[in-house]
């Protein structure tokens, strides 16, 4: 069974660089991940790239995903503001 720190972990392999926080039971999953990669993209082409990193794994053994992407710019921001 997949668990949250495998889900970190691809992520962090497909796209270098990125953070990554995630947590789940097991079949349900959130991700928060920031990366300078999605600097100039929307928010469909983060999440793409974010599956594109969990490949296979997205149709197989994760069953939902809640996504959160943020530049490290945004992040900054919203940082500031809470």
């Amino acid at each position: 069974m997949i668990q949250p720190e495998d889900i970190k972990q691809m992520i962090e392999r497909g796209l270098p660089g990125a953070h990554v926080t995630a947590g789940g039971d097991g079949r349900h999953f959130e991700a928060v991940v920031v990366f300078e990669g999605f600097v100039g993209k929307n928010m469909v082409q983060q999440h793409q790239m974010v599956y594109r990193a969990l490949g296979d794994k997205m149709q197989a053994e994760i069953h939902a995903l809640s996504l959160r992407t943020l530049t490290p710019e945004e992040y900054r921001a919203q940082a500031a503001n809470t």
